[in-house]
């Protein structure tokens, strides 16, 4: 089978190598595509969001599958792309269709399946311009810290929490009135804070049956203690020591079973993976947000903990034929440190050579932010490089990271060095 990843992350990394341990992969192509990528499959320069030459790609080389990476492609209707294409309804999609990629593509969509579904969420209510007013009064009647999360996509940096009334006030107005985040901000959610630990929560559908893949537990934060500003992840830990099985009972059964019912019953076909960002509140899961694909950089653990063969996975997917599969999972923990350009997730520069990849052993290494530039890897993100490895528990997998995350080296290199310190 030829198939073709969409992305450039660590996480499509983490896919191509996966998938090229299958024995029914034949060829494999990945667009855009990384340093890492380049190795293993072959590597096409075109955007996540081109489909007319996603098309002609696909047509060209006998593209019989396509895994979708990143969540911009399937809020932008790639799916429905396929499947309204009389030379590509054939070719199997991987991600949701438009309407339920609207899940991640808009906070109020999302809250509102949940209410209509009786997932347990935090309560909520949603602004724009037009009732700004009316957002500050609300705010009035809310204990702080106050959640702030713009409507749409905004690269993971549209949530702010503020302790004080008068700032999230003024937030709240540059968010809306002042276009902080663009059209994400067109509309705000404003909802009340949850106190409790998070942990993310993957699933995967075949719009009839699912699979629970495993748990993981990542850090945003730039900083240690998880203080700083957000990124698009400093690291992750898989499983989640504290989901014990009662727990994850109740998450299967009050978050998990109703979400893919609710689906259904909307009728919003889902074939792919569901990230559902998770609070423990006391013993109870409540969710925060639903991604419509798999997290970066939780896949880096994710994906390395499942023992089956993920083409097969894949095509049960595509056939919905997933309730077939009998899902093998590693018992061990996997850990994962990304490694960051300096001045991240602020401004950076790009092109840093990295040296060390080759000396690292007893770990993964999964490129994110590189290139390949006059047969150097440089660094070509925010997010370079991530590097996973096995233990019998976080500690230990995180020691073994940590060990040869010293050993590469590029030019103002940052990474977390507290990972787990909340576990």
């Amino acid at each position: 089978m030829n198939i073709l990843i969409l992305g450039s992350g660590g996480r499509e990394h983490t896919f191509a190598w996966k998938l090229a341990q299958s024995n029914k992969l034949s060829k494999l192509f990945v667009a855009p595509g990384n340093a890492g990528t380049e190795k293993i499959a072959t590597n096409i320069p075109i955007g996540v969001n081109d489909f007319e030459a996603i098309k002609k790609l696909v047509l060209k080389e006998n593209i019989q599958l396509v895994m979708v990476g990143p969540e911009d492609p399937l809020v932008n209707g790639i799916h429905d792309f396929f499947l309204g294409d009389q030379e590509l309804k054939n070719v199997a999609v991987i991600g949701p269709e438009k309407l339920a990629a609207t899940l991640e593509g808009s906070k109020e969509f999302a809250k509102e399946f949940m209410m209509r579904h009786e997932i347990p969420t935090a309560q909520y209510k949603s602004f724009t311009a037009d009732t700004v007013e009316d957002g500050f009064k609300f705010l009035e009647e809310l204990n702080p810290p106050f959640v702030l999360k713009a409507d749409g996509l905004a690269a993971g940096k549209g949530v702010v929490i503020l302790n004080d009334l008068n700032e999230a006030k003024v937030e709240l107005k540059s968010m809306l009135v002042d276009e902080k985040f663009g059209a994400a901000s067109a509309t705000v959610v404003i909802e009340e804070f949850l106190d409790g630990i998070e942990l993310s929560v993957f699933v995967l559908t075949d719009g009839d049956s699912y699979k629970v893949l495993p748990t993981a537990k990542d850090y945003k934060r730039i900083g240690e203690g998880d203080t700083g500003l957000n990124t698009g992840g400093m690291g992750a830990i898989s499983p989640v020591p504290f989901a014990s099985k009662d727990f994850m009972d109740k998450i299967e059964q009050r978050i998990v079973k109703p979400t893919v019912e609710g689906l259904k019953k909307d009728k919003m076909p889902y074939k792919g993976f569901i990230f559902i960002g998770l609070i423990k509140v006391g013993d109870d899961p409540k969710v925060i947000e639903y991604n419509v694909r798999m997290g970066d950089p939780e896949t880096e653990v994710v994906l390395p903990r499942i023992q089956n063969d993920l083409v097969e996975l894949l095509q049960a997917v595509a056939d919905q034929k997933l309730s077939e599969i009998d899902l093998q999972l590693d018992d061990r923990t996997a850990t994962t440190v990304m490694t960051v350009s300096g001045g991240y997730p602020g401004s950076y520069e790009k092109g840093k050579e990295i040296t060390g990849i080759d000396s690292i052993t007893e770990s993964l290494v999964f490129h994110a932010g590189t290139t390949l530039k006059d047969g150097k890897v440089v660094t070509n993100g925010g997010r370079v490089m991530a590097i996973t490895s096995f233990g019998t528990d976080f500690k230990s997998a995180l020691a073994q990271s940590y060990k040869n995350v010293e050993k590469l080296s590029f030019e103002g290199m940052n990474y977390r060095k507290d990972l787990g310190f909340d576990l």
